[in-house]
């Protein structure tokens, strides 16, 4: 559910919807939902000073309550592989 809710809320921001994708991993202290995006909406995503990056995360943590999730944001860069941010 907590993917599923990331992927419609970063749909809404970014200017290529269709290349949004939400990896839901389980980790020792937690989840992890790493975020990819089109290079050109890593900045859309991140927002100025990380702003929108944190009131994601934040919308994120109330929808889990007790769990402890984390959020990475990757760009999907094609002519360099992977990138992270």
């Amino acid at each position: 559910m907590l993917a599923e809710a990331l992927e419609h809320l970063v749909q809404g921001i970014v200017g290529h919807p269709d290349e949004v994708r939400i990896r839901d991993k389980e980790l020792r202290h937690g989840r992890m939902l790493e975020v990819r995006v089109h290079p050109e909406d890593v900045g859309k995503v991140i927002g100025r000073q990380g702003r929108t990056a944190t009131a994601l995360r934040t919308v994120v943590q109330a929808l889990a309550g007790r769990e402890q999730v984390r959020i990475d944001f990757v760009d999907v860069d094609r002519k360099n592989g992977r990138g992270r941010r």
